[in-house]
């Protein structure tokens, strides 16, 4: 009876086979072979030649798309190669309207006064910029030892971060060190005064 469980098992362990090594895209995280599908060929070849330049040669290669394409009609080929230009052109102008957004963003740092004496620092505009505001707004609360949370904003049309505390100054220079994804030029310090009752 143990000779045939002693069996079972050798024959088990020679019929698994290991376990595949799979590559995905960087960009759109994809396999290679899948990303002439997304919107993002060109970046996604640009990564793949940088990062795996052996893959790259074997899905690239000039040999490799003719004989992609010797398979395809004359028909299908014409219309390959417009949709290649069309997903081409459509990621171009996604790109340019992205840049555009980023060049038009801005992040306003503003002062608020709550009480008398007492004071916020609220920054926002900084999820234009692809930062996690939750990440930021701990990194801020340890960086000047105080409290700080992200809440929504007046409007509720998007986020923004609570510092605890007048430190617009001193959170200018902290994001132009640590953010560098924010130009100076897309900064602005704003002091907002609370109105008074009357």
């Amino acid at each position: 009876m143990a000779d045939d469980d002693t069996t079972e098992d050798s024959t088990q362990q020679q019929n698994v086979h290991p376990a595949k090594h799979v590559i995905y895209c960087g960009v759109c995280t994809l396999p290679p072979e899948y990303c002439e599908f997304g919107g993002t060929v060109t970046k996604c070849e640009e990564w793949l030649k940088k990062n795996h330049p052996n893959l790259h040669s074997q899905i690239y290669s000039e040999d490799a798309v003719n004989q992609k394409l010797s398979s395809l009609s004359v028909e299908a080929r014409a219309k390959a190669e417009k949709d290649s230009q069309k997903k081409a052109a459509k990621a171009e102008a996604a790109a340019t309207r992205e840049a555009e957004k980023l060049a038009n963003s801005m992040v306003y740092i503003k002062r608020v006064e709550r009480n008398k004496r007492k004071y916020v620092t609220v920054v926002s505009g900084l999820e234009a910029f692809g930062y996690d505001l939750k990440k930021v707004a701990k990194d801020l609360g340890k960086r000047f030892a105080t409290g700080s949370s992200v809440t929504k904003n007046a409007g509720n049309t998007g986020e923004e971060i609570t510092v605890q505390g007048d430190v617009s100054d001193d959170l200018f220079d902290w994001i132009e060190e640590n953010l560098k994804n924010v130009p100076e030029d897309n900064m602005e310090c704003i002091e907002d005064k609370k109105k008074k009752a009357g």
